[in-house]
């Protein structure tokens, strides 16, 4: 590929709330890191505090959508904060995939507070030589 061009095969990702929303709005947006391997595409979510029955995961068309709710125990009159820079609440993360994945055959494992996605290549369809006819003026 010649010049930028590798950077249009790279995914987008797009969250929600927007990044000004940290925190403030009920919304907050986990850290996220996505890289490629010799197999596909690995998205990793930090989630530290969550369970994983508080995470939904799903897939549509070249999108997989993460949402969550991470509990905060301690929002109480009880408690009054000092320093607060941890985010609780709902969440929601969209990555959207450029061509060449297959999200469908995505697998999700959750460890250690991090949510792992690995999505596969698309398999490449076997091309067989096709005869095209030429017509006459």
């Amino acid at each position: 590929m010649a010049g930028n061009d590798i950077f249009a095969t790279l995914p987008m990702v797009r969250r929600s709330p927007s990044s000004g929303d940290r925190g403030r709005s009920g919304g907050w947006i986990p850290n996220t890191d996505v890289y490629l391997t010799d197999q596909g595409l690995v998205i990793k979510v930090e989630l530290a505090g969550m369970r994983r029955e508080d995470l939904d995961l799903t897939v549509e068309a070249n999108q997989i959508r993460i949402n969550g709710h991470r509990r905060d125990g301690c929002r109480t009159s009880q408690c009054r904060f000092v320093v607060m820079e941890i985010n609780y609440g709902p969440f929601e993360s969209v990555i959207e995939l450029p061509e060449g994945y297959d999200p469908a055959h995505s697998r999700a494992t959750y460890q250690n507070g991090f949510l792992q996605i690995d999505v596969p290549f698309a398999p490449r369809e076997e091309r067989t030589p096709v005869s095209v006819p030429i017509s006459a003026d």
